[in-house]
């Protein structure tokens, strides 16, 4: 048996940016971006059956989701603030409706397998099945902040190969404003930092796992000092 310690995306995130604990203001905003996400999977799922959800069953499960979410980060809005709230959520839902990421289904989490000893669970928001990633963000993170970059970099080591496209619904402009940037291919010497970086961490906090147990698909790279970059195995085929 080969025992790997695994980690996730996020985990890496988190430990590489640590943030302070959030103020009151961080955690209305953590809110929200809850009940944003699960509004519009709930929306994308609808979608890739054929239905056609009204905006006022959409409406309420935001309202459901975000006094859920405030009641779990221990906050509360005035009246007056909860309707806006709910009147950006509700703008940021028809965006994702009338963008091309709309009814896209969620990729299976693939692991990257580095050194066949830290094994990386990676899942961005969608794919197309084919040839392309994306993920979704509800604030403008055009150019990519230093944390979302990186999430995106181990997301593209997951899917070698694949166009990378960061879609941003900025629930913070008047009217809500769409915008989609091309993630631009990682060089051998980005694909090579990223990697050192997620082993180091993966070492340091995942859980150890019988690797005969972690299910794929895999994608196996190598850390060589002495080799230009490490190079990816052919992913495995689409789910």
């Amino acid at each position: 048996m080969t025992v790997v310690r695994t980690i996730a995306v996020h985990e890496i995130v988190r430990d590489v940016f640590p943030r302070p604990p959030p103020e009151e203001k961080d955690r209305v905003a953590m809110a929200v971006g809850k009940a944003i996400d699960g509004t519009v999977a709930d929306l994308g799922y609808q979608l890739r059956r054929g239905r056609r959800p009204t905006q006022s069953g959409l409406d309420e499960l935001g309202r459901s989701l975000l006094d859920e979410a405030l009641a779990e980060n221990a906050v509360a809005l005035s009246p007056a603030e909860r309707e806006a709230t709910l009147a950006r959520l509700r703008e940021v839902v028809r965006a994702y409706r009338r963008s091309p990421i709309a009814g896209l289904a969620r990729p299976k989490t693939r692991v990257c397998l580095i050194d066949n000893q830290v094994g990386v669970y990676a899942q961005p928001d969608f794919w197309d099945g084919r040839g392309r990633i994306f993920e979704l963000k509800s604030f403008l993170a055009v150019p990519p902040p230093p944390d979302v970059a990186l999430q995106l970099r181990l997301f593209q080591l997951a899917y070698p190969g694949f166009e990378t496209l960061l879609v941003c619904l900025n629930r913070h402009a008047q009217p809500v404003e769409t915008t989609s940037y091309v993630v631009p291919p990682p060089t051998p010497a980005e694909v090579a930092d990223a990697l050192r970086l997620a082993f180091d961490v993966g070492q340091r906090l995942g859980q150890p796992k019988v690797l005969e147990y972690v299910e794929g698909p895999f994608v196996a790279y190598t850390l060589a000092p002495a080799a230009p970059g490490p190079r990816p195995a052919s992913p495995a085929p689409p789910d």
